[in-house]
């Protein structure tokens, strides 16, 4: 009985000793790493349009940024020397001022001025058509960040579908339907879809951004606008 117990005791501790030799290896055993920079390269020629989608927006993006900031800069300094300047009856110095301005609004206002004379409703229309003109100006290229925003996620899903396709046709090739096969090839390939979707998220928002500056430049336009009508029509009143 003795033996017995002796011989199962020399038994479990070389089982003890087997499994802590087997962690020691596994733990010895060089960890692999995943990757950003291994993941893009591996979602294969898709990523190529899907990166030039993201520097397309990006570039858009800031540019427009940028233009629509100086165009909705305070004017109140611009507004109050052209009312001066009507005011005291100078109107060659009210349209060089809004000329150097360089402005939205100063090429308005400027317009404008160079209609004075004519109908208030003459006026009105010149300031119109100049304002739309400024606006579509800023508008420019915005338009492309919705399609960015539209058609990156489809690019992602394309290539994790052709993805999937390529497993699928290697499978039936090899025969080999193990799910380290499968699940190999397909991690790879939704890091095309998670790509496309990370670039559509940020232009959409950035299209959106923009477009909420140019409203925001529309409704000080027009507020500006209706201002410079009224001061023409005062010395009638």
């Amino acid at each position: 009985m003795t033996l017995l117990f002796i011989q199962a005791t020399d038994t479990a501790n070389k089982l003890i000793d087997t499994a802590k030799q087997a962690g020691q290896q596994l733990a010895a055993l060089p960890q692999q790493e995943l990757r950003f920079g291994d993941l893009l390269i591996k979602g294969g020629w898709v990523m190529v349009p899907i990166g030039i989608l993201a520097v397309l927006g990006l570039v858009i993006f800031f540019e427009r940024y940028f233009t629509i900031r100086k165009a909705s800069k305070n004017e109140s300094n611009l507004m109050m020397q052209v009312r001066s300047s009507i005011i005291s009856g100078n109107l060659e110095s009210a349209v060089a001022i809004c000329r150097n301005s360089n402005t939205p609004l100063g090429r308005m206002l400027q317009k404008g001025l160079l209609r004075i004379g004519r109908p208030i409703k003459d006026i009105e229309g010149a300031i119109e058509n100049i304002g739309k003109l400024e606006v579509s100006k800023l508008e420019k290229n915005i338009g492309i960040l919705g399609i960015v925003a539209g058609i990156a996620p489809m690019f992602g899903f394309l290539g994790t579908i052709a993805g999937v396709i390529k497993i699928f046709y290697d499978i039936s090739k090899t025969d080999n339907i193990s799910m380290g096969v499968i699940s190999g090839g397909l991690y790879v390939k939704m890091v095309t879809s998670a790509a496309g979707l990370f670039v559509g998220i940020v232009a959409y928002v950035c299209y959106h951004i923009l477009n909420m500056m140019v409203d925001k430049v529309i409704l000080k336009l027009e507020t500006d606008a209706i201002e410079f009508i009224d001061l023409l029509e005062e010395p009638s009143k």
